[in-house]
């Protein structure tokens, strides 16, 4: 059997913890490997931009069970904004202000 490699996306490299719980989870895996880059990037960068342990482990095991079901990005993620090739929309913009005001 060869190894199989597992990609990361545009910006964001596959964190280790995301890269387990996806060998663990062939199917997940499966799902992962048919993404586009834009598609998995969307999944690392909502997994890693949370600011306790508990929830990125959360969303890895969402990332798992989601991949499973089928879905092929977040639900309701406003996106990236980590990407350098494309300005931030106003209403990703608005919601940013909005959080940092918090």
């Amino acid at each position: 059997m060869t190894k199989e490699e597992l990609t990361g996306g545009t910006v964001h490299q596959l964190p280790a913890d995301l890269k387990k719980a996806l060998i663990a989870a062939p199917r997940a895996r499966m799902a992962w490997q048919s993404l586009t880059p834009l598609a998995r990037n969307e999944w690392i960068c909502w997994t890693i931009t949370v600011k306790q342990q508990k929830t990125r482990d959360e969303h890895v095991k969402r990332v798992i069970s989601e991949l499973k079901e089928g879905k092929r990005r977040p639900c309701c993620w406003m996106g990236c904004i980590h990407r350098k090739d494309k300005a931030i929309s106003p209403s990703v913009q608005w919601v940013l202000g909005k959080r940092s005001k918090a």
